[in-house]
């Protein structure tokens, strides 16, 4: 069972939220919170697997400094950010943050139930047009020299968990689809986090998708 918290500051917005998530996939929403005080409240009482967190609310802490706080608090919580910002800045602060996951509120709903049930399982997600603008900008700084590559400084066998991981499996699957044991995905996954300076598993998806290392339809 995905236990979930809803968070926003419209009421009638949650009340449709719970109705959509609560039985599905099996997902219980176990609560709802309308400001990021509340909401960082009710994830430490209630211990969700998940908080669907509204980005913009006027009353309280922001759904940004929120889901920083709850983080700290309860590391193995994941967050989605759940907003109508198309905008890459929110989208960086929001990572940054330490978010797992970054969805418009005009997504489709069997869109957002997906995205829930990713990041649910340790994953992380952003909506497609979010990935191909974050590979396009590293492109763009690429092209600038703004960049330095630290990723010819992996090695093959780090390269290959570095693209599993983004592209969403977890680390027993890499195990079986590399033939190695589960022990040595942790191994190489800490390695090349630290080469790369990466602290955490949105850190990693992030600079993922700015190296190309998934495929977009």
């Amino acid at each position: 069972m995905l236990r979930i918290l809803v968070v926003d500051d419209h009421a009638v917005v949650r009340s449709g939220l719970m109705l959509l998530l609560d039985g599905k996939h099996g997902m219980h929403v176990v609560g709802e919170a309308a400001d990021g005080d509340e909401a960082v409240q009710k994830s430490i009482e209630l211990k969700p697997d998940v908080v669907l967190m509204d980005l913009s609310m006027p009353h309280g802490k922001s759904g940004l400094t929120a889901t920083a706080e709850l983080k700290k608090a309860l590391p193995d919580t994941s967050v989605l950010i759940l907003t109508m910002h198309d905008d890459e800045e929110y989208l960086f602060r929001a990572i940054h943050a330490g978010a797992s996951g970054y969805i418009l509120k005009s997504a489709p709903h069997d869109e957002l139930l997906k995205a829930i049930v990713h990041i649910g399982s340790g994953n992380a997600y952003l909506y497609p047009s979010a990935t191909k603008r974050l590979i396009s900008d590293y492109l763009d700084k690429i092209k600038n020299g703004e960049h330095a590559d630290t990723y010819d400084s992996l090695s093959i066998r780090e390269k290959d968990v570095l693209a599993k991981v983004a592209q969403g499996y977890s680390n027993k699957e890499i195990a079986e689809q590399l033939f190695i044991s589960v022990k040595t995905v942790e191994s190489h996954k800490s390695n090349l986090m630290e080469k790369l300076d990466l602290k955490t598993r949105p850190d990693l998806v992030k600079f993922a998708m700015k190296k190309g290392l998934l495929n977009f339809e």
